[in-house]
């Protein structure tokens, strides 16, 4: 399955992906797991499994740019601790049986899954949707019920909750700088947790490579963060000066085409 051309499209999965994320401040799921999926079609993975080691090789790919991320904006006072501590437990176990319910779903239902999750990200993106604040930080309770929804739903597409948790945070009062902080130090929970889930639940799968460790391909998941490291800042620094509102509309339309792709592949 290995070949020097696959590592190649891996490094450039890295670059965009690295890229987009400095850009956008978006997770790179959306992309990576109907590209790799593709990848793996490719390379004769059999189709019941395909699907399930994109997602697991995209949510161990996702470890190193949220644990990035997490530092930076904790650099610059921008998460809620409390927040994070009271929605952090419910994430990891949201997050982990997610990934124990994922191995018994079909490929093609994780796929028209995956589908629907990124188009209600994209018209997400497309209107640039900003809930109203209306309400406070609940308590303890409720915010871990929360964690453990958003946990399981990241785990599901392989992203790291942003989409999911800075909107929620808004609606209750949070600014928007302290929403995406704190919904990137709950990322890598969330990137940890999924992590971990894939590779247990997938160590008694049929299918089996060389590099490959229950759901989670090691060259992917190595060459896709090694790049994204370094692409990230560089998309972070061109933030500044690009139109990000109409390049997030473009990337909107872009993730809908990849899940669109990506479900045809897979029926």
């Amino acid at each position: 399955m290995l070949g020097l051309d696959t590592i190649l499209i891996f490094m450039v999965l890295g670059a965009v992906v690295g890229f987009m994320a400095g850009l956008l401040g978006i997770g790179g799921g959306g992309i990576m797991v109907p590209v790799l999926t593709s990848i793996f079609l490719y390379n004769k993975i059999p189709l019941e499994s395909v699907v399930h080691i994109a997602l697991g090789t995209s949510m161990a790919s996702i470890i190193v740019t949220s644990a990035s991320s997490l530092l930076a904006h904790r650099k610059h006072q921008g998460i809620i601790w409390s927040v994070v501590k009271s929605m952090a437990p419910g994430v990891l176990i949201g997050t982990f049986l997610a990934t124990y319910l994922v191995s018994y779903i079909s490929a093609e239902h994780l796929a028209i899954f995956f589908a629907c999750f990124m188009a209600y990200v994209a018209v997400q993106m497309f209107l640039n949707f900003q809930p109203r604040s209306t309400k406070k930080i609940p308590g303890v309770i409720p915010l871990f019920a929360t964690g453990n929804g958003i946990g399981a739903i990241s785990a599901m597409v392989a992203i790291g909750g942003g989409t999911l948790t800075v909107p929620y945070l808004t609606w209750h009062n949070v600014s928007l700088r302290k929403a995406i902080g704190t919904s990137a130090a709950i990322g890598f929970p969330i990137a940890i947790s999924g992590t971990l889930g894939y590779l247990i639940n997938g160590l008694n799968a049929e299918f089996k490579a060389d590099f490959l460790i229950g759901y989670i391909y090691l060259p992917a998941v190595f060459a896709i963060s090694v790049i994204s490291f370094f692409t990230a800042p560089l998309g972070a620094r061109l933030a500044h000066t690009l139109p990000i509102p109409k390049l997030k509309k473009i990337f909107a339309l872009f993730l809908v085409l990849l899940s669109v792709k990506m479900v045809f592949s897979i029926l």
